[in-house]
């Protein structure tokens, strides 16, 4: 009796072995066929905008190279969050993707009391698409050609001088507070909007003095001339106007204000899917196809930033951003 108990324990562990060694390959070879049905891409943000142009252009890309659709769901709503928490919480299995944002992954986790998701836990990151760069631009009746002039004439007439931006604890009110730190605290009154495109109205228009906008909005208004372009967010020149000094070569050293995007997938996503798209989004950015496409639309892509340069970009735009949030008093309560 006992010979047979124990050889109905040999038999059972040797089907346990062989019932884990054929899940593993069933596994293995699901992650091979990868993607084998279309695949999801969370914006986060409206139709149109700059961050559903990057995830529409990188997805037709990939639909092309690896043989399934990847279409573009928005989700949009508390600054992103909405998406990127639909997206954290769906199945790690690489059907769901997100477009992460400098918003959704640096900003709202300082801002909002409550946030829905962690923005590092609750993520694996795949790959940096792009940087979206950000100019300062006046009102050409605000007599300033440079940064340094505005500055001293923002210093000489406290509170006489308005900036706006796209919201409460948006990227372009922090740039702003940014600048203002920088220049060692100069006196300029925020004028919040419901988005850019408002803002950008109001600038035209002369009822705000100056603005931080990102290129998409404001390259064409700045050559066009209804605004004056005073320099570039970005710590380096922009690829669409070379010409324009950066804030940190007239005198804002370390100023470095910008959008990104970033493609994640949940948490718990197998590596081998992970590894699969990574490598698949930086051969797409190595086209010039796409790369110009990308540029057009006010966008410096990042080839060659896979899984942990994007983690380690993340982890420091969350550092970078935290206290100028705090120093700026924004804080939405959820």
């Amino acid at each position: 009796m006992a010979t047979s108990k124990r050889g109905l324990n040999v038999l059972v562990q040797v089907c346990s072995i062989i019932a884990a060694f054929a899940l593993t390959n069933i596994a293995a070879s699901a992650d091979n066929q990868y993607p084998s049905k279309a695949v999801r891409i969370v914006v986060s943000f409206a139709a149109g905008g700059p961050t559903d142009t990057v995830a529409r252009v990188i997805g037709a890309k990939l639909g092309d190279m690896l043989g399934q659709q990847f279409f573009v769901e928005n989700r949009t709503g508390a600054g992103g969050n909405i998406g990127a928490d639909m997206a954290a919480k769906s199945p790690p299995d690489g059907y769901t993707l997100l477009m992460a944002t400098v918003s959704t992954h640096a900003i709202n986790p300082g801002l909002y009391s409550k946030m829905p998701y962690d923005p590092v836990r609750d993520f694996v990151p795949v790959a940096q698409v792009g940087v979206t760069p950000i100019l300062l631009g006046v009102h050409p009746s605000v007599p300033a050609k440079d940064v340094s002039s505005l500055i001293a004439l923002v210093r000489e007439n406290p509170g006489k001088y308005t900036y706006g931006s796209s919201g409460l604890g948006s990227i372009l009110h922090l740039c702003g507070e940014q600048f203002k730190a920088l220049a060692g605290g100069l006196q300029i009154t925020h004028v919040p909007y419901r988005g850019s495109a408002p803002m950008m109205g109001d600038l035209v228009g002369g009822q705000i003095s100056m603005a931080f906008d990102a290129t998409p909005t404001a390259m064409p208004q700045a050559q066009t001339g209804a605004i004056r372009a005073l320099g570039a967010g970005t710590a380096e020149r922009m690829r669409a106007m070379p010409e324009l000094a950066t804030l940190s070569e007239q005198g804002l050293k370390g100023f470095d204000c910008y959008t990104w995007n970033a493609i994640l997938a949940p948490a718990g996503t197998p590596p081998a899917i992970v590894d699969k798209l990574a490598a698949a989004i930086i051969k797409a950015l190595e086209d010039p196809v796409v790369f110009r496409r990308l540029q057009e639309a006010g966008v410096d892509p990042t080839p060659g930033r896979g899984p942990k340069e994007t983690a380690d970009f993340i982890k420091a735009e969350l550092a970078k951003w935290a206290p100028i949030i705090k120093a700026s008093g924004a804080q939405v309560t959820n």
